[in-house]
């Protein structure tokens, strides 16, 4: 098979690049030379948001799919796309749940109401509706029988450039009594990268088309099992301490942010990210590898970064600091979970 990621060099497009790769694809690889391109891809410079940044695709030959991971303004989707259309058999678009209006409700599937507003030919508006113009551009260029939505929601592995997985084994790194959002069975939806990646190539070689919500299955892990895996493989020194979830949002701590991850349940928020209905991705292949698996290989990776852990500027940053974990953890009476 013959792949052209656009990007490849980063959390998602890399994994489907070193997946391809190790599927014996042939792959190309076009980006900005920020980060140096998995090694076996063939590299093309250049900058999709610049004048002339897909000429180097000019030559390019043709290619059996195409996978964009693109989360900014839905114009380079658009563009991309109708290049690429009479030289590519299928279009990936890696989109996000972000694009269901909010708040989906528990079990809602990729029937849910999508958000308003949304183009592709839009300039850059909010993360919601430029992943959705992303979508619009790419079944504009390939019909919708030849292009692909996923719809990821989590994201949790290697290379993780948002910080959120790698904030939570950090802080169970430097141990002692660690602020722990109750309660330990909530359920979490998540997708290991390279199990997105591994989807990805499968829904090619099996020719599938339409949206596809890509998460694991509510209850695949929790926030204990995450959370025990993390301490456990970074030596065991943390002390985890179950809080309830009134305690933590009555001391202003942010859901999602303060504690990457977790949101309290009961709400339309918990509903919305991790009460997704994923059963049209399992029946088309999606296979989901243990949360143990995900917590130790992402401790690996960062343990060879020698402490320099890559994040995304565009994100705003995500954890909780020291002062506010202890001055949470001291008050007094709070009841544990």
């Amino acid at each position: 098979m013959r792949l052209l990621v656009l990007g490849g060099t980063e959390f998602v497009g890399r994994a489907v690049v070193e997946a391809a790769l190790g599927r014996g694809w042939e792959v190309t690889v076009l980006h900005r030379g920020r980060h140096p391109a998995p090694p076996g891809a063939r590299p093309l410079r250049g900058d999709r948001t610049g004048p002339d940044g897909l000429a180097a695709l000019a030559d390019g030959g043709g290619w059996d799919a195409v996978v964009d991971t693109w989360a900014g303004a839905p114009r380079a989707v658009r563009d991309a796309a109708r290049l690429l259309r009479g030289r590519a058999g299928r279009y990936v678009y890696v989109s996000s749940r972000s694009v269901y209006a909010w708040a989906p409700p528990a079990g809602h599937t990729e029937d849910a109401p999508l958000v308003e507003g949304a183009s592709a030919d839009a300039e850059r508006l909010d993360y919601a509706r430029d992943k959705r113009g992303g979508e619009l551009a790419a079944v504009d260029a390939f019909g919708a029988d030849r292009s692909v939505l996923v719809r990821a929601g989590l994201i949790l592995g290697p290379y993780e450039n948002v910080g959120r997985l790698p904030w939570w084994l950090g802080r169970m790194a430097r141990g002692g009594p660690v602020l722990a959002p109750g309660p330990r069975d909530l359920p979490l939806q998540y997708v290991d990268v390279r199990d997105l990646a591994d989807w990805v190539l499968g829904a090619v070689t099996r020719g599938l088309s339409g949206p596809y919500t890509l998460v694991s299955p509510r209850g695949h892990a929790t926030t204990g099992t995450l959370l025990d895996a993390c301490a456990r493989v970074t030596g065991g020194a943390a002390e985890l301490r179950w809080t309830a979830p009134e305690v933590i949002t009555g001391a202003g701590i942010e859901p999602w942010t303060g504690l990457p991850v977790w949101v309290p349940p009961g709400g339309e928020m918990h509903d919305a990210l991790h009460g997704a209905d994923v059963s049209r991705a399992l029946a088309a292949g999606l296979v989901c590898r243990p949360v143990a698996d995900t917590v130790a290989d992402t401790w690996d990776w960062l343990l060879s970064l020698d402490g320099v852990t890559p994040l995304r500027p565009d994100r705003p940053a995500v954890g909780l600091d020291p002062e506010t974990e202890a001055r949470v953890l001291g008050i007094a009476g709070a009841p544990e979970v």
